[in-house]
């Protein structure tokens, strides 16, 4: 058998909420709300504090272990609070004595939860875990992304992980209920890094550069900007720069299943859609990326997301003449001396590109169009290339007929990529009656698979509601391909 499904499923759980800032729509709303909080006695406000710990404060984790600026058994909801009360505490009248309750109850009113899953979880991408340390003989303990969108289709980025053993048998990690999301950091940058991408921006007057150091922070950059004209051409270019380009970390001590990525920079205000992960080796040292389409509502933006542990996370544009579509994915390792990327690009084809950084790409070429009846519409690719001792093995996604989507796969040269060994003249597999009902429906897809012990490990959502797994015999799809 080809491709034997497993009864492994990642479904999703509406009771997942993370803790958001309430935004309100204007600052006399605020200011409004501040002035009706602060009317309340002190036993008024200890009442309504003591309500709304009881019935919120068990949704969400505490601290086990002391890390930066917390304390074993320190309240994660408290201080999400506390974060939200420092955004409006400006806001208050000067001099005034607030409680370390009510600074909390100000919090509260400015917090909301948010079910990541409550709309879809969809495209997972899978790669090896950085810790394979404790695992028994011929295991693999691994590490899946996931999109999970929740209210105002606004997708997010979560984590999944488990072990396939030496019988590639799947074993998924049970996932608590408990989310996270992480703390931006204050990015560094240097003149060059900034130099390099405004000329990316026509029009934009290189002099404005000239009072920056060689080495500055994102913040040192806010206070530039905040010299400008607001409505120049300098400072939107530069304030959209520097909040594309930002890093974040985890500081919660739980596991990774908890930890959700959600958008930080106005460009993916709407969505981080469709990463696709990809563990990178270059001369002995691995590194992780994961390209994906920031969506702001209007327009799409291409990014890359930069990690080593899947703790602290570096998220950078990604620019060129060539960044114009969805569906980036980086092969694992330099091919001749050269980055390499798959793209997805006019919508329906796929091309290949070479790049001497991972950051700009200004040139690509067709690498294949759609042939079979169930791919006219469009073809993309389905995460980064699998390196195997026969070529690159290139999962597809192809659409036909009533937006039926199906996965295939393609065989390129190892040395030269652009050139294609073979291609399935049917699909690879196809959504069957259990997979085809859901949010999108008539829908397979992913965002990349591992191999491991001669089987293609698949992880693939089904219709937008739920994952899958399926294993393929590495031998019998390279016979298909070019036998």
């Amino acid at each position: 058998m080809l491709v034997k499904r497993t009864p492994n499923r990642i479904n999703p759980d509406h009771t997942r909420v993370i803790l958001l800032y309430l935004t309100l729509s204007s600052k006399d709303r605020i200011k409004h709300l501040l002035t009706r909080v602060t009317s309340l006695s002190e036993n008024e406000v200890n009442s309504v504090l003591d309500e709304v710990i009881e019935s919120f404060e068990g949704r969400h984790p505490y601290f086990k272990n002391p890390l930066e600026g917390f304390k074993s058994g320190d309240s994660y909801f408290k201080k999400a609070l506390m974060k939200n009360f420092e955004r409006v505490k400006g806001y208050l009248k000067e001099g005034s004595e607030i409680s370390e309750n009510r600074k909390h109850l100000i919090g509260a009113y400015f917090t909301k939860e948010y079910s990541v899953e409550s709309a879809a979880l969809f495209n997972p991408s899978m790669v090896p875990h950085p810790d394979q340390s404790n695992l028994d003989s011929g295991a693999l303990r691994f590490i899946i992304s996931l999109r999970a969108t929740g209210e105002g289709h606004i997708s997010s980025i979560e984590f999944q992980t488990g072990i396939v053993d030496a019988a590639n048998n799947i074993h998924l990690d049970e996932r608590s209920g408990y989310t996270v999301t992480p703390s931006k950091a204050d990015a560094g940058f240097t003149k060059d890094f900034i130099k390099d991408r405004v000329v990316h921006i026509p029009g934009l007057n290189p002099k404005i550069l000239e009072s920056l150091s060689e080495d500055f922070t994102a913040s040192e950059l806010s206070g530039l900007i905040g010299k400008m004209d607001a409505g120049s051409l300098e400072a939107s270019a530069l304030n959209e720069l520097s909040d594309s380009n930002y890093n974040v970390r985890f500081i919660h001590d739980g596991p990774m299943c908890e930890r959700v990525i959600f958008p930080q920079a106005a460009c993916e205000s709407m969505g981080m859609e469709d990463v696709r992960f990809v563990r990178f080796d270059d001369q002995g040292i691995s590194r992780y990326y994961g390209t994906y389409t920031a969506y702001n509502g209007h327009n799409i933006k291409s990014q890359l997301i930069e990690t080593d542990d899947f703790t602290d996370f570096k998220v950078r544009s990604l620019y060129g003449k060539a960044i114009n579509d969805k569906g980036m994915a980086l092969f694992p390792r330099k091919i001749n001396g050269k980055y390499a990327m798959i793209s997805r690009q006019g919508g329906e084809i796929i091309r290949i590109m070479y790049s001497d950084d991972v950051h700009f790409w200004d040139h690509s070429e067709t690498l294949q169009i759609p042939q079979e009846y169930w791919e006219f519409t469009q073809i993309g690719n389905c995460g980064s290339p699998i390196e195997t001792e026969h070529g690159w093995l290139l999962l597809t996604h192809a659409v036909g007929p009533l937006r039926k989507y199906a996965l295939s796969a393609t065989l390129l040269d190892l040395e030269n990529p652009s050139k294609i060994l073979g291609s399935l003249k049917e699909p690879l597999l196809s959504p069957n009656q259990d997979e085809r009902e859901g949010y999108v429906p008539n829908v397979l897809y992913t965002c990349g698979a591992l191999l491991h012990n001669e089987e293609i490990i698949l992880p693939y959502a089904m219709s937008d509601i739920s994952i899958g797994f399926a294993r393929i015999a590495l031998d019998k799809l390279i016979t298909k391909l070019i036998g």
